[in-house]
C-alpha cells in the first residue's frame, strides 16, 4: 500500500531567504530592499538613489544569492522538527522553484540543517511538476505546502485533490502576500510550524486510520 506523500516549498516555507536576500543586497550589491505592499521586484532600489532596479538585474542578483550565498539561510523556526515528524507518517519531498543545477546545492543545504529528503527544481507554476511527483509516488493521499498563492492555484488546477496548506514563515512578507485560503485555493493557512504541524499530521493520520 502506498503511504500519505508531503511535497512542501523551502524558501520562507523552510528556510528564511528574503531577509538573508536582503542582508546580502546591503552589503555587498549597492540595493537596498524595503517591501511595500506585496511587490516584491519593487521592493528592490539602488542605494545610491531612488532608481529601481531593472528585472533583469534581479534575476541576476537572485541567481547570484543562490549560486554563493545559500549558506546564509536559516531554518524557519519548528520546520526541521516538523518535517521530522511528518517523515514518521509519511514521504517527504521539497518541490523548490530553483534551476536544476542548484538541485544538488538545495539538497545539501536541507541536509545540512537536519531536512533529509528528495528535492525536485521547478521553474514557473508549480501546478505540472507536482502532478509529476503524484504519477510517480502515487500516494494514498498527499499535502502540498507552499508560501505563494499563484503555486496554490497552479496545483489546485492540475491536482483538484490535493489538500493545500498556505504557509508563509517570513513575517516581512506574511501579512503582505495574497492569501490562497482566502482567494479559494488553499484548504488552510497557518503560518507557524508548532500551529501548522497538527493540521497536517492530521490530514496524514486521518487518512491512514480510514484506509
Amino acid at each position: 500500500m502506498s503511504r500519505p506523500l508531503v511535497i512542501s516549498d523551502c524558501d520562507e516555507v523552510l528556510l528564511y531567504m528574503v531577509a538573508p536576500f536582503r542582508d546580502w543586497l546591503h552589503e555587498s550589491q549597492g540595493v537596498r530592499f524595503e517591501m511595500v505592499g506585496n511587490d516584491f521586484a519593487g521592493a528592490m532600489k539602488y542605494a545610491d538613489g531612488d532608481a529601481p532596479v531593472p528585472p533583469e538585474e534581479i534575476w541576476r542578483l537572485l541567481r547570484g544569492f543562490f549560486d554563493t550565498e545559500m549558506h546564509r539561510q536559516t531554518p524557519i523556526p519548528g520546520a526541521v522538527e516538523g518535517m521530522a515528524r511528518l517523515a514518521e507518517h509519511a514521504d517527504v519531498v521539497v518541490l523548490t522553484n530553483l534551476t536544476d543545477r542548484h538541485r544538488d546545492m538545495r539538497f545539501e543545504q536541507l541536509a545540512g540543517h537536519g531536512i533529509h529528503t528528495r528535492v525536485f527544481t521547478n521553474q514557473g507554476p508549480k501546478g505540472p511538476a507536482l502532478k509529476a511527483i503524484m504519477d510517480e509516488y502515487a500516494p494514498s493521499r498527499a499535502v502540498f505546502i507552499d508560501d505563494l498563492a499563484q503555486h496554490h492555484a497552479s496545483v489546485g488546477s492540475e491536482v483538484p485533490h490535493i489538500r493545500r496548506l498556505h504557509l508563509c514563515g517570513e513575517p516581512m512578507l506574511a501579512e503582505r502576500i495574497t492569501c490562497a485560503h482566502r482567494v479559494g485555493d488553499a484548504h488552510a493557512r497557518i503560518d507557524t510550524w508548532e500551529h501548522a504541524l497538527p493540521w497536517l499530521l492530521d490530514e496524514i493520520i486521518r487518512e491512514e486510520e480510514t484506509t
